[in-house]
């Protein structure tokens, strides 16, 4: 198997598979191997890049000869600026005769290296794929669960990074447990919206991928997009925040995507407007808050 990537998220799944007893090749752009070298002779070739390093990697591998019996699995949460394409679709369109599984839940990466319990979701459209990449990571500590809604489980893990900046805020402002516990579940709603008219299945976002990874990263300092969030109501700049993260907040990234594909498309997302011009410095966190606290009255459900 190679993993590629070996940043927290991937040297946490290369942890996982090798106590499994599975042949683990780990490749970066600092490796001593060649990418031909490590994905030679792989069964199964798992991306955990950043967003912004999916298509470089992509375009690499099309020039290896990779088996069409090779399973592709993705590990990375955000979608595509050009395209708004999440990085499955982005896989499947480049590899058409391949299998592409995707792997995302509750994971915050530092306490699955501690060896604390965690549970995930792989997922995949095609009969036994996904069951074979649950093999491999299954243990006594990470409980991992199979799902046929590839989207549904890849947009979970990857719009909840919007409303962990948000939650972040929320808690910087200290606004306390109602407005958070509001927060996140109007949050929610606003997932469940985009992803159904995107094309995935409602009850995928009740799950491990959606409310499941909405829950750990709107409440944990680990999570990056948290620490964006809750830095900003501080009032610190982006810019400074950026620099001093460890890793990439992938929801800069995709609040702006999002925000450009649910104006198209007509669909409501207010949370995520707030957070959108908060990240463009055309608002302050207090009047976000006021903002989303004025609006007009309405029903609960639609």
């Amino acid at each position: 198997m190679a993993i590629l990537g070996t940043g927290a998220w991937g040297s946490a799944l290369s942890t996982l598979a090798a106590a499994n007893g599975y042949h683990i090749k780990l490749w970066s752009r600092r490796s001593c191997q060649t990418l031909t070298e490590v994905v030679k002779d792989a069964d199964i070739i798992l991306s955990a890049v950043s967003m912004k390093g999916v298509r470089d990697i992509i375009s690499q591998l099309q020039l290896v000869k990779i088996s069409p019996k090779t399973i592709l699995v993705t590990a990375t949460k955000g979608l595509d600026p050009q395209t708004t394409c999440t990085p499955s679709q982005i896989w499947q369109k480049a590899f058409l005769k391949n299998p592409v599984a995707v792997l995302s839940g509750p994971n915050l990466s530092k306490e699955i290296q501690k060896g604390l319990p965690a549970a995930t979701v792989v997922a995949s459209e095609i009969d036994g794929v996904a069951e074979m990449v649950q093999l491999i990571f299954s243990s006594y500590r990470f409980r991992v669960y199979t799902n046929q809604d590839p989207l549904g489980v890849e947009l979970g893990g990857t719009l909840k990074n919007v409303i962990a900046i948000a939650a972040g805020v929320c808690d910087g402002l200290e606004l306390g447990t109602n407005a958070k516990a509001a927060l996140v579940t109007r949050g929610l709603a606003e997932m469940v919206r985009v992803g159904v008219d995107w094309g995935a299945q409602q009850d995928t976002f009740y799950g491990l991928s959606g409310l499941g990874d909405l829950l750990a990263t709107c409440n944990s300092p680990l999570s990056r997009n948290y620490q964006v969030g809750y830095q900003l109501a501080s009032g610190k700049k982006l810019s400074e925040i950026i620099e001093h993260l460890e890793g990439t907040a992938e929801g800069v990234n995709t609040t702006q995507v999002l925000v450009r594909r649910a104006r198209v498309q007509k669909i409501s997302i207010p949370i995520a407007e707030q957070v959108h011009r908060l990240l463009q410095a055309e608002i302050s966190p207090q009047q976000a808050l006021w903002e989303l606290m004025q609006r007009d009255v309405k029903p609960e459900y639609e």
